[in-house]
């Protein structure tokens, strides 16, 4: 699917992903820091839906991503979302997570979760918020892999 806001496009071709540029992004923030190259394109290999943030201005520079892992139904899991910091002031992430509650893969998901230390205000504008349960959730998290 393709999404186009002035010179800007939200595309989920996955044969359109930068994956260099998805590595360099992420390499520098605080949840994927400490991934491995590796650890980082299998995330991706292996997620449903991966969104590409392109400038049409710039010969389709790719300045930003998401990804979502999903069965498209009952649970869906938004993770690596990342806007260029040359880019970001100009609504585009508010763009992008729209464009991710409006694809049919993720649309009418029951449960569609994430995780942000800073980026709360953003994500309440859509939808998310403190678990209705959270005495039913648990997560299990183990050390990355040396």
């Amino acid at each position: 699917m393709k999404w186009n806001h002035e010179h800007y496009e939200i595309d989920t071709d996955p044969n359109r992903i930068d994956h260099d540029r998805v590595l360099a992004y992420l390499k520098t923030t605080y949840w994927a820091g400490d991934r491995s190259a590796a650890e980082i394109r299998t995330s991706w290999d292996n997620s449903k839906v991966l969104f590409g943030v392109y400038d049409t201005n710039a010969v389709n520079l790719q300045i930003g991503c998401a990804r979502v892992v999903t069965d498209t139904r009952t649970f869906g899991w938004l993770a690596d979302v990342y806007i260029d910091p040359e880019y970001r002031g100009r609504g585009l992430g508010k763009l992008l997570v729209k464009c991710v509650i409006e694809h049919p893969d993720c649309a009418e998901l029951r449960n569609f979760i994430l995780g942000t230390r800073d980026a709360h205000g953003l994500y309440e504008q859509f939808g998310w918020g403190t678990p209705a349960y959270p005495e039913r959730f648990m997560i299990r998290c183990s050390e990355p892999a040396a």
